[in-house]
């Protein structure tokens, strides 16, 4: 956590004490798994940005009334972009003539008021007059978000598959918050779980170490914070995973609760605390990779 060019000499002594990371070449499986990772990463950004196109471009100009809504029943929403984005085609329409087009099933009465909310407001939009080519986009994007998404889960299915293959992956699904995407992310960044001498390590590659800037200042003065070098999408996930456990699962709750007993006050403490048990759920996978068994509660403890 030095950054001054005199302190290449420490650097290289820190190497030549094996104190690093080296160049790691895994398997043919786990190198498939982390580059269907990496597509799937690719796709879901593309996907997010399809979706908000359509939100800020289409519906900001055209329907603006309907962004109050837009953010429940979605296949609904986006056959209304779909087929009718003009608010005067939908004011011109009967309320039930209106249900048939957008609704592909009838899903109840709060699917029926959020529409009929729509098809009100339809009538009083201040949106912009819509031409032919507003309707032929908001058509383009709405094909390209559903094809998006049925590529997405056909990548899951895939990634799911290869997963499978490892035995390690049926431990880490017994792991409390983890599903089938956090479990995948942790085998593949972990990979063989032997090529880590102790915890550090493993945590290093998540950003979960902790580390402080020290240039120009005593090293008592110093605040240690999580470094964020490792692997973005895999703290994210850990994150993730401590959030459900520490919300639904017994033996995480009573874990949750007795770190944060006598904090509650403290600012940011939940989110803190969050994140450490995130960096315990990483250290608990490794292990149960190495030992190839099943969660027990008692690792939370340790």
């Amino acid at each position: 956590d030095k950054h001054d060019l005199k302190d290449s000499a420490n650097v290289a002594d820190l190497i030549s004490q094996g104190k690093c990371q080296y160049y790691e070449y895994p398997c043919t499986e786990i190198r498939d798994l982390r580059r269907l990772l990496s597509l799937k990463r690719h796709l879901k950004k593309q996907e997010q940005r399809l979706r908000v196109r359509i939100r800020n471009s289409l519906l900001a100009q055209y329907f603006p009334e309907m962004d109050q809504y837009y953010g429940s029943f979605e296949p609904e929403n986006l056959a209304i972009v779909r087929h009718l984005l003009v608010p005067s085609t939908i004011a011109g329409l009967e309320y039930s003539k209106f249900f048939k087009t957008v609704a592909t099933q009838n899903k109840g009465i709060r699917q029926h008021k959020h529409l009929y909310r729509i098809w009100q407001q339809a009538g009083q939009s201040i949106g912009c007059e819509a031409g032919w080519a507003a309707t032929c986009e908001g058509a383009v994007l709405v094909e390209q978000l559903k094809q998006m998404r049925e590529e997405i889960l056909y990548l899951e299915e895939e990634i799911k598959g290869v997963c499978f293959i490892f035995s390690e992956y049926e431990y880490l699904l017994s792991i409390p918050g983890f599903g089938p995407d956090v479990s995948s992310k942790v085998l593949a960044y972990l990979g063989d779980p032997f090529r880590f001498d102790n915890s550090r390590q493993v945590l290093r590659i998540s950003g979960y170490d902790l580390s402080a800037n020290r240039s120009g200042k005593r090293s008592h003065l110093a605040i240690p914070v999580i470094s964020k070098r490792g692997k973005t999408d895999l703290r994210y996930a850990l994150y993730q995973a401590a959030l459900i456990a520490s919300t639904r699962n017994r033996h995480f709750i009573e874990y949750y609760t007795e770190t944060i007993r006598g904090r509650e006050r403290e600012k940011g403490i939940k989110t803190k605390m969050r994140v450490k048990l995130a960096a315990k759920m990483l250290v608990i996978a490794w292990t149960l990779m190495k030992k190839k068994e099943p969660f027990n509660p008692d690792y939370l403890k340790s």
